[in-house]
């Protein structure tokens, strides 16, 4: 078999604006798995670049499944962007220090747990993804999206806020992809699957993991 290679960073010969992303990163707080790629019009070193306000201090991850595909311009906003919302000011001034330094004593910034991308995910051209955010296997993010609350699996969502256009299949067709996991099996066997894989029908994909 002539599988590609999952650590070879530009697995496209002579072209280095697509990239197996994990081979890229450097942050151990983003998380990222096997074959996910990004796409990027200008360089792929920007990725990083686009996960905003992600602080050490503040402590959350980025963690995306394999198989993903991220376009150019996709970016995820980590919980160090959150201020204040029920104070009187939202102004963080405690992070300047001085006299300021104890103004958030007793009070925490607004923290919305770790953003999840899960496996077989297509994020679309300039699609945002606001902190905490998790994305169901399967979803697509259309473009210019902006995601403020959960995807669920295999859904296509669109808009800013972004909403719920359609299912991709049916619920009980989802169900047997959720159980079948396709992006765990070896991947010889998902070598052997590609051409399933690129079509619509999932009761075969059952059949060949029962082989």
């Amino acid at each position: 078999m002539n599988i590609p290679d999952k650590n070879k960073t530009f697995p496209l010969a002579h072209h280095n604006k697509l990239c197996f992303l994990k081979n890229m990163i450097t942050n151990p707080n983003i998380i990222v798995g096997d074959y996910t790629y990004y796409d990027d019009f200008d360089d792929v070193h920007n990725f990083e670049k686009n996960v905003k306000y992600h602080f050490d201090f503040v402590g959350d991850k980025l963690i995306i499944g394999k198989f993903c595909m991220i376009a150019s311009g996709a970016t995820f906003i980590m919980n160090g962007g959150n201020h204040l919302t029920d104070s009187i000011s939202s102004y963080p001034f405690s992070i300047f220090g001085g006299d300021w330094a104890n103004a958030m004593e007793g009070k925490s910034f607004p923290f919305k747990g770790d953003t999840v991308v899960g496996n077989d995910v297509w994020i679309g051209h300039n699609a945002v993804i606001m902190p905490g955010v998790k994305i169901g296997d399967g979803a697509i993010i259309a473009t210019n999206s902006t995601v403020t609350k959960d995807v669920e699996p295999y859904t296509i969502v669109g808009g800013n806020p972004a909403k719920p256009i359609r299912k991709r299949f049916s619920a009980e067709q989802i169900e047997i992809l959720l159980q079948l996991k396709w992006w765990n099996w070896d991947i010889e066997k998902i070598t052997r699957s590609a051409q399933i894989l690129t079509g619509n029908d999932v009761a075969a994909l059952r059949r060949l993991k029962n082989e």
